[in-house]
């Protein structure tokens, strides 16, 4: 491991390919790269890395010498936002019904986010959901003459003219009424048909009964930067929900590619200063009104402000992986690995690099982990296949040897001038 991002061991097998200044394809294992002055990735002879270009952050398939650019990341205005959260079931109507961002008292919960527009200036967006009255009750006409209708006698108690008795659905709609039977008709087995008087009926329901009742809707209102979108101040969204507190409708319906609960709210009447105007697509199909209170589990954009190259870093396919200032990364390149059917005859020309001969046969090149290459690893440069340890008690055996034979030629010479000494 190393502390060089740029340095990139090979796992496996492979060879990077190295282009020197005359164009020359080179092989080498030696992953330690850095930048040049002129943004391209060489190793320590100045020879340059080969492989994919990328435009945009996309990879391509030219093949060339990859060079990192240095220039800031293109901003990307805010299209797409989703809304996660929870309306409260429990909630009221607000005490004022028009709606006013000043006023918290005509909405009922609010939430806000950064949106960017064309030039990469962020904007603050802000949510209000409101919640809207329970749908009124529609009279009911109700017969002025003598009523009918048949029942099973035998789940009725109490079955007599005279009587007072509890209809089912005396009221229509499913609506129990109590009632004075004034007639009964004996039928077939055990039904008849019950008379009964209609006033009575109108006094215990009220003369009404409920429509759409259990719905519950909530307008959603938009400001972005403190000015209402649209700019009339109306309601952005409606949202419908069932009596199991999901979603069931949310108007106006946005694109099928947004998928359901989405509303498109395009509105050039907001125009930052220099800008693109900036329409907004919504999807809330991620809101539910259920008896919890009101919170915000997801709230997500896809924009993001201009960026600046802070680093970067090779992943385990070969991609060279940007970051940048504003949080977002980018693809820069791909590295490219080649392989040989016999990477033995490749001939050696210093500096651990090869070249191709008729005996390594010709390169296949590839992508990092596709095939039999192997993969990369960033930060890290590939360990010698030598085993140190071994060689130093090697060298030191060797040294004492050496000092041996050494003290017996001093020995032997010891003798000599002895003898010499002698005659």
């Amino acid at each position: 491991s190393t502390n060089n991002a740029m340095d990139t061991a090979i796992s496996g097998q492979g060879f990077y390919q190295m282009i020197d200044q005359n164009g020359a394809i080179l092989y080498s294992r030696n992953g330690q790269f850095q930048v040049d002055k002129n943004g391209y990735i060489v190793n320590n002879q100045g020879h340059k890395v080969n492989g994919y270009q990328a435009v945009a952050g996309v990879v391509t398939a030219t093949q060339g010498a990859l060079q990192i650019s240095a220039s800031d990341l293109t901003p990307r205005q805010t299209e797409d936002v989703a809304v996660g959260a929870n309306l409260d079931s429990r909630a009221v109507v607000p005490l004022i019904s028009v709606f006013d961002p000043a006023a918290p008292t005509s909405y009922n919960n609010s939430t806000s986010l950064t949106v960017y527009d064309s030039l990469g200036v962020n904007h603050i967006g802000s949510l209000y959901f409101q919640r809207q009255p329970i749908p009124n009750l529609t009279a009911q006409a109700l017969p002025s003459a003598p009523t009918t209708t048949s029942v099973s006698v035998a789940s009725i108690s109490g079955l007599a003219v005279g009587n007072t008795i509890t209809l089912p659905n005396g009221g229509g709609a499913g609506i129990p009424v109590t009632t004075t039977i004034t007639a009964i008709t004996a039928g077939a087995g055990t039904t008849g048909t019950i008379t009964y008087v209609p006033a009575t009926v109108a006094a215990a329901i009220g003369d009404s009964i409920p429509t759409n009742a259990g719905s519950a809707v909530w307008k959603t209102y938009l400001t972005v930067d403190g000015v209402p979108v649209p700019a009339t101040a109306a309601a952005m969204a409606t949202l419908t929900f069932s009596t199991t507190g999901a979603l069931v409708t949310s108007l106006p319906v946005a694109p099928a590619t947004v998928g359901a609960g989405g509303t498109v709210i395009s509105d050039p009447s907001f125009t930052p200063l220099g800008a693109n105007p900036l329409p907004l697509n919504f999807n809330f199909s991620q809101v539910s009104q259920y008896g919890g209170n009101f919170g915000i589990s997801s709230l997500t954009q896809d924009g993001y402000a201009s960026g600046r190259l802070n680093g970067f870093s090779t992943g385990s396919d070969g991609s060279i992986l940007g970051r940048y200032s504003n949080g977002q990364t980018q693809i820069l390149g791909q590295m490219l690995l080649a392989n040989f059917t016999n990477p033995q005859g490749l001939q050696p020309v210093g500096n651990n690099e090869w070249i191709e001969s008729s005996a390594s046969g010709g390169p296949l090149v590839g992508t990092p982990a596709s095939g039999s290459l192997g993969v990369l690893q960033s930060s890290a440069v590939e360990d010698s296949n030598v085993d140190l340890t071994a060689e130093l008690v090697t060298m030191i055996t060797a040294q004492r040897v050496y000092q041996a034979n050494a003290q017996t030629i001093k020995a032997q010479d010891q003798v000599l001038q002895t003898l010499v000494n002698l005659r």
